[in-house]
This record gives structure tokens, C-alpha cells and sequence, in this order.
């Protein structure tokens, strides 16, 4: 699994005239091929009178999965463009959808690029740019009395936490990067003086910042 990577966070659309064309940037963020498929066949549906529904989308930790299509503009105008921005913007698991509403002007070649990439840097932007990053979850389970302390030295190094279970004991969540799971799996033990039941739970990823 990779340490972090970016992408977007949600959804999002965004709109541009270009010479009487509207041109709508749509994206998507997407796990499999199979969900940015569907998610171009929505927004076909949504504006079926659209002149074009130019697309493009990469997927993968190693962005295995890459698909353009023109969608009847003139080969390399649309697609390409739409799968560079996300190529040069360096995120991934996203799909990417420019609308065209023909306004009656011809752009020629270099201008449909010019607006196809708009329209992409447009859904981009709709759509927010995040990096997530690999964390790993580790379960501290504390005595009461040691509560404070490592609530304290938590914050003071910065270590993402979760959500706390008060029982006959203090279970806390802690999200510290994957990377430094094992240093910090030693330093709570350290610092606990070894009187802390330190389990390891699964690695996931969360939005930087989260």
C-alpha cells in the first residue's frame, strides 16, 4: 500500500463558456474501473443533449488502470487532455468527465485541447484535491491514572487520535503513520513504563488532517 497519495474528495462540477461552447468539468473519486464506468454512464444520462461527454480516469497504486475517450471529438482533443491534467496534477482513483454544449463556434484542435483541459482542472478543483495518508490504528489500553500523561504527550507530538472507550479502563485510538507505527508502538510502551496493553488494528486511509 502506498504511504499517502492524492486525490479528491468528493464529487464536484464546475462550469466554463468558452466561445458560446459550455464546457462542464464533472469528477468523481473512484476505487475500481468499474465505478468510473458507471459514474461517465450518469453523467451521459444526466446530459444526454450534450454535443460530447469527453472523459478520462486513472486508478491503481501504480495508476494501472488509465482510459480516455473523445467521445467524437477529433482524436487526442479531449480525452488526452482530460487524462494529462490528472496525470500532471498527480492524483489518482479518480474519473473525470468534461461536458460540451456546442455553442456554434469551431475551436480548432489547439482550442479543444486548451478547453478540455479547463474543463478538467475545473472538476478538479469542484472537486477539492486532498492527500490521504496510510495510518495505522493502534488500540492503548490505560489505567485511569495514566490518562492525563498520555493524553498530553499525544498532543504534544502531534499523534492523530480517535475515538476513546471509558470502560473499567481507557481504551484510546490512536493513528500515527503507517511508517512510524513501530517506533510509536515502543515509545507508548516506553512511556507507560510497559503497563500498557498496546494492540494493533488495521491500516487505513485517512485525509491529511482528518
Amino acid at each position: 500500500m502506498l504511504e499517502q497519495y492524492r486525490t479528491v474528495r468528493s464529487p464536484g462540477s464546475r462550469e466554463v463558456v468558452i466561445r458560446k461552447s459550455r464546457f462542464i468539468g464533472h469528477v468523481m473519486p473512484v476505487e475500481t474501473e468499474e465505478e468510473a464506468v458507471q459514474f461517465i454512464e450518469n453523467i451521459k444520462k444526466q446530459h444526454w443533449n450534450a454535443t460530447h461527454n469527453c472523459s478520462g480516469y486513472m486508478i491503481g497504486e501504480r495508476d494501472e488502470i488509465q482510459r480516455q475517450s473523445d467521445d467524437g471529438e477529433p482524436s487526442g482533443t479531449a480525452g488526452k487532455p482530460i487524462l494529462e491534467v490528472i496525470r500532471s496534477q498527480n492524483v489518482k482513483n479518480v474519473a473525470i468527465v468534461v461536458t460540451r454544449y456546442f455553442g456554434g463556434i469551431m475551436l480548432g484542435a489547439g482550442g479543444l485541447i486548451r478547453a478540455y483541459t479547463d474543463g478538467a482542472v475545473l472538476a478538479l478543483e469542484a472537486g477539492e484535491v486532498i492527500t490521504r495518508v496510510l495510518r495505522r490504528e493502534v488500540f492503548v489500553e490505560i489505567d485511569y491514572t495514566w490518562l492525563g500523561k498520555v493524553e498530553n504527550e499525544l498532543r504534544g507530538r502531534g499523534i492523530q487520535t480517535g475515538e476513546t472507550l471509558f470502560t473499567d479502563k481507557v481504551t484510546l485510538l490512536c493513528l500515527p503513520r503507517n511508517d512510524e507505527g513501530d517506533a510509536f508502538m515502543a515509545w507508548i510502551t516506553d512511556l507507560t513504563q510497559g503497563q500498557a496493553l498496546v494492540t494493533e488494528g488495521r491500516r487505513l486511509y485517512y485525509s491529511e488532517g482528518e
